[in-house]
C-alpha cells in the first residue's frame, strides 16, 4: 500500500511539471521584442545556424551559441529540433570548446553506410564537422589557428563525442579557414566538403569523413570580395519544371552585402565532382553578384542535408541579423533569431537561372483566421488593412498590384513609429525603410538608408508576400524571385498595417492570414 502511495505521489509530481512546461515556455517567449513564429535561443547569444540534418523524423537545427552573455563569446553548438520546422524542442548545448578551441560553424550529415566507422551497420552515425577556433593561436598572430573536426551521435543527436583524430583537417597556412558544408553526392560516391577560405571557396573530397582531400578552389575572380567569405552550401536542383539541372554555390560574405553589412550571395553553374565552374552571366547590369536576400537580416544560412526524396525540398534557414549591429540589437536576455525556413528553387528567367524563395508550407499550420479585400481601388491617403489594438501584428500578408504604380504600406504603432515598405515604379525596385521603427540608438549602421532591391520578374501584375513578426518582416516578391529580411525594435509593439502614399492604389486582392505564436 505504501508503494503505491508512493508511485502516486511521483506520478503526480511528474504530471505537475509536464503541465508547467507550456506556461513556462510561453513566459519565455513573450518578453519585448521577442518573436512568435521565428526561432530563437530560449537565452543568451545565437548567430549561424548550424549541422542541419534531417534524421528520424526530425530536423535539427543546431547553432552558435554562447551561454554565458547575450554577446559573441566562446562558441558551443546550441540545438533544437522540430518535426514540421516550425514548432521546435530545445535540447541541451550539444558540442562545448576544448583544448582545440571554440566550435565554430559546420554542417551534420548521416554517415548511412558507417563509412567512417565510427557507429555500426545497425546504428549509423549522425557526424558533425565544424572548424574549431584556438584562440590563443589568434591572439599570437599565428595563421593555422582553424582547422576541421568532426564529432559523432549515436543516439540521434543527443549526445556526441568528438573523434579522437581530430582535426581531420589540418589548417595550410591561412587565417581564415572555415565553416565546412559537406554532403553525400551519390553521382560521384564521395562526400564533398565546400570550405571558405579567406575570400573563395575551396573543394575537398573523401570517403569516410576522416581522409579529406584538396579537389579546387573557386572565387578568386568571381562575386563580390567586399569582405571575408564564410558558410559555403553546394547543392543541384531541377530548373523549373524541365528535365535540366543546375548546381547552386551559396557564400555568406561579411562585409559587402547590397546594403551594406553581411548577406549571403550565390553562383549558378555546373560541378563535376571536382570543380565549380559558374555561369558566364550571373547578375544585372548594375550588381557585382546575385543576393539571396537582398535585406539586410539574412546572413550564413544553409541548407539541410539528408531530406529524404519523398519529401524533395531543399530547404534553407538563416541567421535573421547584420554583424553591422548584431551585438548590440536591443534584446536583453536572448540575442538574435533564425529566418522562416525556405524551399529554395531554380527558375530560368531575363537574367539567367535565378533562385527562388518560398515560406514552408507548414507556416500554413499557424493561420487562424483570414481578411480579404476584393478586386477595386483604394482612394484614401491611409487606409488601415490590418489592426490589432494592444496586440503585435503577427501576420501573412499577400497583395497583388499592377506594375505600373507606386505602392507604400505602412506598420505602425499609436506613437508614431513605422516600417514602410513597397515598391517605386520609376525605379523598378522594391525598399523596406526602418528609418523611423523605433529604438535606432544602438547603432549608427543600423537605419543609415532604406534597403532596397530591383525588381527581377516580370509581367503585368506584381504580387508580394510579407511575414510580419514582432520584430521583422520577411518580403517575398514575384512568388520569391526577390527577397528582402529586416528586423526592427519599435518601443511598442506594432498592432497596425495600413496603405500609405499620396495616390489612388489599384489592386487585384490583399489577403491577410492571422498567426498564432509556435511557443504556446
Amino acid at each position: 500500500m505504501r508503494v503505491i502511495i508512493l508511485l502516486t505521489v511521483l506520478s503526480t509530481i511528474i504530471m505537475g511539471c509536464e503541465r508547467e512546461t507550456e506556461p513556462e515556455v510561453a513566459r519565455l517567449y513573450s518578453g519585448k521584442h521577442r518573436p512568435l513564429f521565428h526561432y530563437t535561443p530560449p537565452s543568451q547569444w545565437m548567430n549561424d545556424p548550424n549541422g542541419l540534418v534531417f534524421h528520424k523524423d526530425e530536423y535539427h537545427l543546431f547553432y552558435q551559441h554562447y551561454p554565458d552573455s547575450n554577446v559573441w563569446g566562446p562558441m558551443h553548438w546550441g540545438h533544437a529540433v522540430s518535426k514540421d520546422l516550425i514548432h521546435w524542442e530545445n535540447l541541451p548545448i550539444a558540442l562545448y570548446p576544448d583544448s582545440l578551441g571554440y566550435i565554430f560553424s559546420g554542417s551534420a550529415v548521416y554517415d548511412l553506410n558507417n563509412s567512417s566507422g565510427l557507429g555500426s551497420a545497425a546504428n549509423p552515425p549522425l557526424v558533425a564537422i565544424f572548424t574549431h577556433h584556438e584562440p590563443a593561436g589568434e591572439l599570437e598572430g599565428l595563421n593555422t589557428y582553424q582547422y576541421q573536426s568532426i564529432a559523432y551521435s549515436l543516439d540521434e543527436g543527443r549526445t556526441w563525442t568528438k573523434y579522437n583524430g581530430n582535426p581531420v583537417l589540418s589548417n595550410p597556412g591561412i587565417r581564415d579557414f572555415r565553416d565546412p558544408k559537406v554532403s553525400w553526392l551519390p553521382q560521384f560516391k564521395k562526400w564533398v566538403m565546400a570550405l571558405a577560405v579567406k575570400d573563395r571557396i575551396h573543394f575537398y573530397s573523401s570517403p569516410n569523413l576522416t581522409d579529406w582531400e584538396f579537389l579546387s578552389e573557386f572565387g578568386a575572380t568571381s562575386g563580390n570580395h567586399g569582405g571575408v567569405w564564410e558558410c559555403p552550401d553546394l547543392f543541384e536542383l531541377p530548373v523549373g519544371d524541365s528535365d535540366s539541372s543546375r548546381w547552386v554555390l551559396l557564400v555568406s560574405i561579411n562585409p559587402g552585402g547590397p546594403n551594406g553589412g553581411s548577406a549571403t550571395q550565390y553562383f549558378v553553374g555546373d560541378f563535376d565532382g571536382k570543380t565549380f565552374i559558374p555561369d558566364s552571366e550571373y547578375s544585372l547590369p548594375d550588381e557585382q553578384a546575385i543576393w539571396l536576400d537582398h535585406g539586410r537580416d539574412n546572413y550564413a544560412g544553409v541548407t539541410w542535408n539528408n531530406i529524404p526524396d519523398s519529401n524533395g525540398r531543399r530547404l534553407f534557414i538563416g541567421w535573421m541579423s547584420n554583424w553591422d549591429y548584431a551585438k548590440v540589437v536591443p534584446t536583453y536576455d536572448w540575442r538574435s533569431a533564425m529566418t522562416v525556413p525556405r524551399v529554395l528553387t531554380l527558375e530560368e528567367t531575363a537574367y539567367g537561372v535565378r533562385l527562388k524563395s518560398a515560406a514552408v508550407d507548414e507556416l500554413e499550420s499557424l493561420h487562424t483566421d483570414k481578411f480579404i479585400f476584393n478586386d477595386g481601388e483604394i482612394n484614401e491617403k491611409s487606409e488601415i488593412i490590418r489592426s490589432y489594438p494592444g496586440s503585435p501584428i503577427i501576420i501573412d500578408f499577400e497583395v497583388v498590384f499592377p506594375s505600373g504604380q507606386d505602392v507604400e504600406f505602412h506598420l505602425n504603432n499609436d506613437h508614431g513609429e513605422m516600417v514602410r515598405f513597397g515598391y517605386i515604379r520609376d525605379k523598378n525596385q522594391f525598399y523596406i525603410d526602418r528609418s523611423l521603427s523605433g529604438d535606432l540608438r544602438f547603432s549608427t549602421e543600423f537605419a543609415i538608408a532604406p534597403s532596397t532591391m530591383p525588381r527581377i520578374g516580370t509581367g503585368e501584375f506584381i504580387k508580394m508576400r510579407a511575414l510580419i513578426d514582432v520584430s521583422s518582416i520577411e518580403l517575398f516578391t514575384d512568388d520569391g524571385l526577390g527577397v528582402m529580411t529586416e528586423i526592427f525594435f519599435p518601443s511598442y509593439d506594432f498592432n497596425t498595417l495600413s496603405l500609405g502614399g499620396d495616390n489612388p492604389l489599384y489592386h487585384k486582392g490583399i489577403e491577410t492570414r492571422a498567426l498564432e505564436s509556435i511557443w504556446k
